[in-house]
C-alpha cells in the first residue's frame, strides 16, 4: 500500500505546505539563488583543509559544545568590541535563526517582517508554531520611520526579522528605521545582514547598535561574502543574556568538530574571501546599468543580487533563458525577476541572453 502525507499524523498547521526549496538544475550558468560563484582560492582551501585534517584525528570524541575557538574567530572578524560571549553560531544562518525562534517565538506568539522579504522567515515561523505577520513596504520596497513604527505598534510582534539589506529586493535598510522598530518593539528583534558585505564600505552595520540594546541581534552568514555555502556556517552578535537564551534550545554539539576547523581556517583568510566581493559588486552594478539600457526596471541593490522590474511574463523570460543556460529566479513579485551577479563570464552569459530575447515590457 502506497501511504502520502496526508495519510500521516502531520500537525494540523503544517498540512498544505510546500518545503522551502529553489529550482535546481545542472545548467552551465547557475544565478539563481545568491551564491557566491568564485570558487574558494586554491591556497584557502588548502588551508582548511589541513586544519579539517587536524580536526579529522578527534572525531571518535564530539566537538567543543561552545566553538569557543570559532566564537572568538568570529569576534575577531566583526570587530566592534565584541568578545565570544557575544557570538553564536549554527549550520547556516537559518538554524540561527530557528534557535532565536524556538527561544522567543513559538506557539501562540507572533513574527513579523515587512513583506517582500526572504521566503524562509514565514516558513520559520511556521515551523515552530508561531504565527506570520506580514507588514508592507513601499512599491520601491523602501521603508520610513514613521510607517515601520505604526505597523510595529498595530501589530505588536514578539519577534520582529529585519533583512538588511533585504532579499529579495536588495533593498538597505537605514539604521534609524532599525532604532525605532526596536524602540516601538517590546520584543526581539533580529537584523539579518546576510549581505553587508556587499553593501558600500562606509555604511554603518546594525552591529554599531548592540551596546544597551539586550533584545537586539545581528545575523551574519559565510555563505555570501566568504563563498562558504556549501559549508553551511551562520552566526550572530547580541547581548551575552541573549546568547544564553539561545543554549536552551539547540541540540547538543551541533556544530561538528569539521565544521568549526573549516570555518576558523576560512576567517583566519579573511582579507583574501572577501577580495572576491569588490568584484561581485562590479557584476551587480553593471547587471543594472545593462538592465536599465536594455529597457528593464532594476531596483537599488546593496547585496550580491539584483531585482528587475519591467518583465511583460517572468514565466516565458525565466525559461526562455533557461533554455539558453542560464538558471535565475522567479521570486513571485509580479512582473519582475532576480539574477545573481556572478563572475565576470557568468554575468555576460546572462546578459547576452537576455538581450538576445527582447522581453522587456
Amino acid at each position: 500500500m502506497t501511504v502520502s502525507l496526508d495519510d500521516l499524523p502531520l500537525r494540523d498547521d503544517l498540512r498544505g505546505l510546500r518545503p522551502y526549496g529553489a529550482p535546481q538544475a545542472p545548467l552551465p550558468v547557475a544565478l539563481n539563488v545568491n551564491e557566491n560563484t568564485h570558487p574558494v582560492p586554491e591556497h584557502v582551501a588548502s588551508d582548511i583543509l589541513d586544519d579539517i585534517a587536524v580536526a579529522l584525528r578527534d572525531v571518535n570524541r564530539y566537538p567543543d559544545r561552545e566553538f569557543t575557538e570559532l566564537r572568538r574567530a568570529f569576534a575577531g572578524y566583526l570587530g566592534h568590541d565584541l568578545d565570544a560571549s557575544n557570538i553564536w553560531a549554527g549550520n547556516g544562518s537559518n538554524e540561527v535563526l530557528q534557535h532565536i525562534l524556538q527561544a522567543f517565538a513559538g506557539p501562540g506568539r507572533t513574527v513579523f517582517g515587512f513583506a517582500p522579504t526572504y521566503s524562509m522567515y514565514p516558513l520559520l515561523a511556521q515551523g515552530t508554531g508561531a504565527t506570520w505577520v506580514a507588514g508592507t513596504r513601499h512599491p520601491d520596497y523602501e521603508i520610513t520611520v514613521d510607517e515601520a513604527v505604526s505597523q510595529v505598534r498595530r501589530h505588536d510582534p514578539d519577534v520582529i526579522l529585519l533583512c538588511a539589506p533585504n532579499n529579495p529586493t536588495g533593498t538597505p535598510l537605514p539604521l534609524d528605521v532599525i532604532e525605532a522598530v526596536y524602540e516601538a518593539a517590546r520584543g526581539i528583534v533580529i537584523v539579518d545582514e546576510a549581505y553587508q558585505e556587499f553593501a558600500p564600505r562606509d555604511s554603518p552595520s546594525a552591529l554599531t547598535l548592540l551596546e544597551g540594546r539586550p533584545r537586539l541581534a545581528v545575523s551574519r552568514t559565510m555563505s555570501k561574502a566568504f563563498a562558504f555555502a556549501g559549508a553551511r556556517v551562520g552566526y550572530l552578535a547580541a547581548d551575552p543574556a541573549f546568547i544564553d537564551a539561545l543554549r536552551l534550545v539547540r541540540l547538543p554539539y551541533h556544530l561538528s568538530a569539521l565544521t568549526q576547523a573549516a570555518a576558523v581556517a576560512a576567517l583566519r583568510n579573511a582579507p583574501t574571501m572577501l577580495a572576491m566581493v569588490d568584484e561581485i559588486v562590479a557584476q551587480r552594478d553593471r547587471i543594472t546599468a545593462t538592465l536599465e539600457a536594455l529597457g528593464y526596471a532594476p531596483h537599488r541593490s546593496w547585496s550580491n543580487f539584483v531585482l528587475f522590474g519591467g518583465v511583460a511574463d517572468p514565466a516565458a523570460t525565466w525559461r526562455a533563458l533557461y533554455d539558453k543556460g542560464v538558471l535565475i529566479r522567479d521570486v513571485g513579485i509580479p512582473n519582475h525577476l532576480r539574477v545573481t551577479a556572478g563572475t565576470e563570464a557568468e554575468t555576460t552569459a546572462f546578459l547576452d541572453a537576455l538581450a538576445s530575447i527582447g522581453s522587456a515590457s
